[in-house]
This record gives structure tokens, C-alpha cells and sequence, in this order.
């Protein structure tokens, strides 16, 4: 079987191929970006109503099939961005309806987790999942994906992105903010929000800029707050672990890229005796592939979406899905 996967809800067009022997045939992205403020909705929808074709050609071309060869579509169905969700979702009926084939709404959240464990050793692991809106920590518990601490106020992704706006940095800000903190030399001490097993960046953001207005270099902020907010991740995905009596920790999202939070991660890891996975940037990111492998899983299980039911849902929870595959 070979499922074609969309993935639309945010600044990332991305389509991927994927066998049901776990073989990725291609990952093809193009993603809105800006040299100076952040993401504009309206604009990364027409960014991706640009692109859907080039990005399809391209996928097609590096997995050498044909459109007719697909046996299935799946696309981020939420949760997202509607302006993003939207372009996706009608581009995969047209497809859909174009080649008869059955479709699949997808979460793009339990995406993550899945080709987590698609790609790595990890068998029952918790999820740290760090992207721009979500930031969640997710474990399989009673037939569905709990989340078990999740930020009360901004994702980690668009909490880095909002202070690299600020220091006018451009989007994405993450990898930017990253190479800022290399050059730091100096810990600021910063306020450490982690209420029961969850967290909160808002004060944390203002506080921020606060230092900023004050003088201290944004090397060394940056440098601090990576610290500061990895460390009240990596505590509530400790707690979680042990809550649950798991011994595997799985990094996805965007954040995951970060080499100090996997450093740090690793750490934490080692020093409770479990293990920690982390897959290639590429698919921490949004990509197609992660949403044409839980495709996959879904239609295998017996699922599918009818075309009625496919409208965008983006306020979709992780916990609100019926977990069929496992």
C-alpha cells in the first residue's frame, strides 16, 4: 500500500509518500517564511495554494510513481491553522475524488508520536511534543492518547518566535535564537513557571523583554532562556514517566531540532535509567510523511474518512481521538 500524506497546518506545505513496510519514498516541504516579523495566516495559505502543485510534482518525482499509483490520501485534518488547514484538506478531496481513492483526516499531533516510533526503537514511550502552538506531554493510556501537561497560555515554538520577533530576527526564530545562545556566556536567572505538570511561557516572554529594554545582551538571554524553558519541560516529562512507569521519552515537533533540549534530554534520561529517541530533523519538523504513515495505521485499523466528514477541525485535542491502530 502506498499513501500519499498532506500536511498544512502551519507555515509548511509538505507532502510525503509512504509504504505500509514502513519505507519512506519522499518528504517533499516549501514553508512560508519572512525576513522580519512572524507568521501571517492569510499569507502561509496563499504560500501553500502556490506551491501544492511543485511540492506534489517533486514528491512524485523522488518517489518515481505516478498519482495513479497512490492507493491512499491522508491529510492534517487539526489541529492548526484554519487558513493553512483549509488548503490542505480541499486539495486532498480533489485528489480523493480525482483518483477514487479512500481518505484519511489525521491529528497532526499523534502524527508525531507515531512516526516517532515508525523511525526509532521506541515501543510505548512518552511524547515530549514541542512545535510552535503545542506543547504537550502525551502517553497511550487506556485506549487513547492522555495528555499529561501541556502549557496553560503559548506553545514553546511560538514563544521563541515571539521573542526572536521582537529582537526583529525574522521566522521562524528558533534555529536563530539557538545560534544566539551559543555565543551567551552568561546565566540570567529568569522566572521558572511549572504549575503540577504543567507550564507557562507568557511571563517568561515578558520578563524577557524586560531584560532587553534593561541592557543585558541578547546573547546571554538567549542563552538563559533556552536553559530555563527546556529545563520546566524536561521536568514535567520526568514526572510524567514516572507517573505513568514508562522508561522511554520520544522528542517530536519542530523544538525537538534543538540540540541543547536533546542534550538535555539525554541527560535526564540517563540519570533515571530510561531512554530517550529523537529522530532526524527533517521529520521533527511538519512533513508529509509523518501524516501518510498514520494514514496508513488508520486505514489499516478501519478507518476512514468520508468526504462529508472531512472538514478541518482546528481545535482538535490529542485526547479526542479514537485510538484504533494499537
Amino acid at each position: 500500500m502506498i499513501c500519499l500524506g498532506i500536511e498544512t497546518t502551519a507555515h509548511t506545505f509538505g507532502i510525503g509518500i509512504v509504504t505500509d513496510k514502513k519505507k519512506v519514498l519522499a518528504n517533499i516541504k516549501d514553508s512560508y517564511t519572512t525576513k522580519k516579523g512572524g507568521m501571517i495566516p492569510v499569507k502561509a495559505g496563499e504560500h501553500h495554494v502556490e506551491v501544492c502543485d511543485k511540492v506534489l510534482a517533486q514528491a512524485l518525482e523522488k518517489a518515481n510513481i505516478k498519482l495513479k499509483d497512490v492507493d491512499l490520501i491522508s491529510f492534517s485534518q487539526g489541529p492548526g491553522m484554519g487558513h493553512c488547514l483549509r488548503i490542505g484538506a480541499f486539495f486532498a478531496r480533489s485528489l480523493a475524488l480525482k483518483l477514487k481513492k479512500p481518505l484519511i483526516g489525521i491529528n497532526h499531533c499523534i502524527a508525531h508520536l507515531s512516526i516517532g516510533t515508525m523511525l526509532t526503537q521506541a515501543k510505548d514511550p512518552v511524547l515530549l511534543y514541542v512545535s510552535g502552538a503545542n506543547t504537550q506531554v502525551i502517553a497511550y493510556e487506556g485506549k487513547k492518547y492522555r495528555i499529561f501537561g501541556e502549557t496553560l497560555d503559548i506553545g514553546i515554538g511560538n514563544f521563541l518566535d515571539s521573542f526572536a520577533r521582537y529582537l526583529e530576527l525574522g521566522f521562524p526564530g528558533g534555529p536563530k535564537l539557538s545560534q544566539l545562545a551559543e555565543k551567551g556566556e552568561k546565566m540570567i536567572e529568569l522566572p521558572y513557571t511549572v504549575k503540577g505538570m504543567d507550564v507557562s511561557f507568557g511571563g517568561l516572554l515578558t520578563n524577557l523583554k524586560q531584560k532587553h529594554q534593561q541592557g543585558i545582551k541578547k546573547e546571554d538571554l538567549a542563552y538563559s532562556l533556552q536553559e530555563t524553558a527546556f529545563a520546566m519541560l524536561l521536568e514535567v516529562a520526568e514526572r510524567a514517566l514516572a507517573h505513568c512507569n514508562k522508561k522511554e521519552l520520544l522528542l517530536g515537533g519542530g523544538v525537538a531540532c534543538n540540540t541543547r533540549l536533546q542534550e538535555m534530554a539525554k541527560e535526564m534520561c540517563k540519570a533515571r535509567g530510561a531512554k530517550c529517541f529523537t529522530v532526524a530533523n527533517e521529520f521533527n519538523v511538519d512533513n508529509g510523511a509523518m501524516i501518510a504513515w498514520q494514514g496508513i495505521l488508520q486505514y489499516s485499523s478501519g478507518q476512514e474518512t468520508k468526504i462529508k466528514d472531512s472538514n478541518i477541525l482546528p481545535y482538535e485535542r490529542t485526547d479526542q481521538v479514537k485510538v484504533t491502530w494499537i
